[in-house]
């Protein structure tokens, strides 16, 4: 089972490299097998490229996997631009996260 959790994916000399996913080696393949966790190039037009790495470059937005899913005999990874939570946003996000858990506790109890 591929896992594309924690990857991203990088423009490098005008190709698209997906980084930090793991792909596991196939379990009928002998000692020239594939390492796992390799970057890998992904097949992009060029213009969607310069779209995207001009993103990148100006609004400090990340190339993100979303889907990884099999077409006939292709594998196609479905990618998206997204951008990082301030700090102030992850503090109000976690204190939103104790606060519901706190009251889901306090309404467990009161059954």
């Amino acid at each position: 089972m591929a896992s594309i959790t924690e990857a991203f994916a990088l423009s490098r000399s005008g190709e698209l490299w997906l980084i930090a996913s793991h792909i596991p080696e196939y379990t009928h393949g002998n000692l020239h097998n594939h390492e796992p966790t390799r970057d890998r190039k992904l097949l992009a037009h060029k213009r969607e490229l310069a779209a995207w790495d001009k993103q990148v470059r100006e609004r400090g937005i990340t190339i993100v996997p979303l889907n990884l899913y099999f077409k006939g005999s292709r594998v196609k990874l479905l990618i998206g631009l997204a951008k990082g939570r301030k700090q102030h946003d992850k503090r109000e996000r976690e204190r939103e996260r104790t606060d519901q858990r706190d009251i889901d506790r306090a309404m467990s109890r009161r059954r």
